[in-house]
């Protein structure tokens, strides 16, 4: 096959952790051919989807870990499939490059997550879909009504919609002096709408990152644990991954929100479970490949390149 990642840029890329990096090395044992380009290179000519794209090749070095071509402008069509990799936030932006691919697709043209997918899977509302396994949540951009909610459930996370890493996350409670402030902030004084949840005290066993591969959860999660005097469980916040077996509760979560998502198209979803409950259902750069894979010795990037020949192929 022949792949194009759209990704961050190559350089940013921390390869010892990287789960676009961890696809990229199963695709080359594989003997697949890839390209690399930004979402910034997609253009439009003569109603063709186009990229701007450097067919790469990795080198087996720690530092210098890939050589990148001179860039070709091509058809997307060009390509057997194209695996979208860039990190949120999903701005206008991102959100224009999803557009871009619905045109691919109606072109023939394999993309993974769809764009249609991209655009109905807010990573937040997501859990909307599936409320018989999450906690309390209120989604709104009133700040009395979030007011309301955390007299009402003492203790209570409030995030935007958007960010992803923990970026944005405010753990509050009723007689927090800056409870004020706080959400006149992160509502923008009622014009932004977050996403409120009751605080679940489970979090100091670990934020689990469970991975569904083609509507099928991976045997494995990462348990990621918050640090000392934080929150936050995210990797990106300091929190420390633990690989773990499946619970059975985390299976059963798995096993009903996989079939939505194969039904939708989405080959890869990252969903998150603290405790009993789902929060969140990631699907724009899921991650978390590379610590499973070396804690574990599971090939989870072989399953994804796997589930993606199948997918090309048209099983």
């Amino acid at each position: 096959m022949r792949i194009l990642f759209i990704a961050d840029p190559l350089e940013t890329f921390k390869t010892y952790k990287d789960t676009t990096f961890a696809m990229m090395e199963a695709a080359h044992a594989r003997g697949h051919a890839f390209s690399f380009a930004e979402a910034g290179d997609l253009s439009v000519e003569g109603g063709r989807v186009l990229v701007d794209a450097s067919s790469v090749t990795l080198t087996g070095e720690e530092t210098a870990w890939f050589r990148k071509e001179p860039a070709q402008r091509l058809p997307l069509s060009a390509f057997n499939c194209v695996v979208m990799r860039k990190d949120p936030p999903f701005d206008l932006e991102y959100l224009y490059a999803t557009q871009l691919f619905t045109l691919a697709e109606q072109q023939g043209v394999r993309v993974f997550t769809s764009g249609q997918a991209l655009r109905d899977f807010n990573e937040k509302l997501a859990i909307l879909k599936f409320a018989e396994w999450t906690a309390p949540t209120l989604v709104t951009s009133s700040a009395s009504r979030i007011k309301a909610f955390v007299r009402q459930h003492l203790d209570v996370i409030v995030k935007p919609l958007d960010g992803m890493g923990g970026a944005g996350i405010f753990r509050l409670r009723p007689d927090d002096a800056n409870l004020n402030v706080i959400l006149e902030t992160i509502t923008g004084h009622d014009t932004r709408t977050v996403m409120a949840q009751r605080y679940i005290p489970e979090i100091r066993d670990g934020d689990k990152r469970v991975l569904v591969i083609d509507g099928v959860p991976v045997d494995y999660c990462l348990a990621r644990i918050p640090a000392v005097g934080e929150t936050r469980g995210n990797l990106a916040a300091g929190g420390r991954g633990e690989a773990r077996p499946l619970s059975a509760r985390d299976r059963a979560i798995a096993e009903a929100v996989g079939p939505e998502l194969k039904r939708r198209g989405i080959l890869l979803a990252g969903l998150d479970v603290i405790g009993d409950y789902l929060t969140e259902v990631n699907v724009t750069s899921p991650t978390c490949f590379r610590e499973i894979m070396d804690q574990t010795g599971l090939d989870v990037a072989g399953l994804y390149i796997d589930a993606l020949e199948r997918a090309c192929a048209g099983a």
